[in-house]
């Protein structure tokens, strides 16, 4: 008996492409722009403190499209009450997932004992973790490093992972490099702690009914591919900011049978957008940042930055200046096209 397509190919997990949550960056309105040319993707929030939620704006915090989905809200926090009840808002406010980050390296998560330095707690994490996942339905699950500061030891991210395993958790996404805390910037933290895909894949072998998401120098589509025949997941950060368009090629190569829109469609998708949300009073840099890498390598890249970033066009507050940046980048491709290729001495 010939086998079905679906018992032939075993299809991806949710988790098999993902958007790192990023600060400054996975709003809102750069989510609306990555959904479009990652239909399948599953994106994070920017890391969201349990004070912000308690004390701010949580309309401003969690709003988000219909069209994100699957989107997941990362927390950041060490206080059980307080995440359980900033994991209750994330389901309420529709939610597919609730993430812990205890990964990030910053000076502003060390002074909230929260981030990274929770590696060293292990067990407040699991208390915290068991809390959230029996406060709401979606899944719960947590960002980590593989250690901090210098320790290069395996045995310790394997007890960390172990300890939450143990109360149930079973989606990690593994950013794989150690986590300075004390020397190191944040952009550094992303760069010279060395990558050990190696011991990542190792936690993957000890815990093979767990979900393992790699994080951490993945920046094509060739690596992504790769890397998927080790684990369930990939998470992409900078790559997907710097040059959005990767993130496309990624999807192809995972979802080759999903169609996505083509490169005009996001385009027009993207100006109604714009032109609707102006009229909330959105101010245009705040949804054309987003873009600024998508030409990255194409003739006009230049020109098509410097539109969309120029404070003069952005004090228009006009939508045209997406077509205007589009018509830009078009003209320099045909410019390109129609230039004789240079005569040879």
């Amino acid at each position: 008996m010939a086998l079905s397509q679906t018992e032939a190919q075993p299809q991806p997990s949710p988790w098999a492409l993902c958007v790192a949550p990023m600060i400054d960056v996975t709003d809102r309105y750069c989510r609306y722009f990555h959904r479009l040319l990652a239909p399948n993707a599953r994106l994070y929030t920017e890391m969201i403190t349990t004070g912000a939620l308690e004390y701010g704006d949580v309309a401003r915090h969690l709003r988000f499209d219909v069209s994100e989905h699957p989107v997941a809200l990362q927390l950041g926090g060490s206080e059980r009450d307080a995440l359980v009840k900033s994991a209750k808002l994330g389901e309420k406010w529709g939610y597919d997932e609730i993430n812990l980050n205890c990964g990030c390296p910053s000076d502003r998560v060390l002074k909230g004992a929260f981030g990274a330095c929770l590696m060293n707690q292990p067990l407040l994490v699991a208390d915290c973790l068991k809390a959230m996942q029996d406060a709401v339905g979606v899944p719960v699950t947590v960002k980590h490093r593989l250690g901090l500061d210098y320790n290069d030891s395996y045995d310790f991210v394997r007890d960390f992972v172990g300890i939450q395993y143990n109360v149930g958790v079973r989606v990690f996404i593994v950013h794989a490099r150690n986590a300075v805390l004390k020397g190191l910037s944040p952009k550094e933290n992303r760069d010279v702690p060395p990558l050990r895909y190696d011991m990542a894949a190792q936690l993957k072998k000890d815990f093979p009914e767990a979900t393992f998401v790699l994080n951490g120098g993945i920046n094509t589509a060739e690596e992504s591919t790769a890397h998927l025949h080790t684990f369930d997941g990939v998470m992409i950060g900078r790559a997907a900011w710097h040059t959005p368009a990767v993130l496309g090629q990624m999807h192809d190569r995972i979802w080759p049978a999903v169609t996505r829109l083509s490169e005009g469609a996001v385009l027009h998708a993207m100006h109604a957008y714009l032109q609707a949300e102006l009229k909330t009073g959105t101010r245009p840099r705040q949804i054309t940042k987003a873009m600024l890498g998508w030409a990255h390598g194409k003739k006009g890249a230049r020109q098509w930055r410097r539109h969309l970033s120029d404070p003069d066009q952005m004090a228009r507050h006009d939508a045209a200046v997406l077509l205007e940046a589009w018509e830009l980048l078009q003209q320099a491709a045909l410019i390109s096209d129609s230039t004789p290729p240079a005569i040879r001495s």
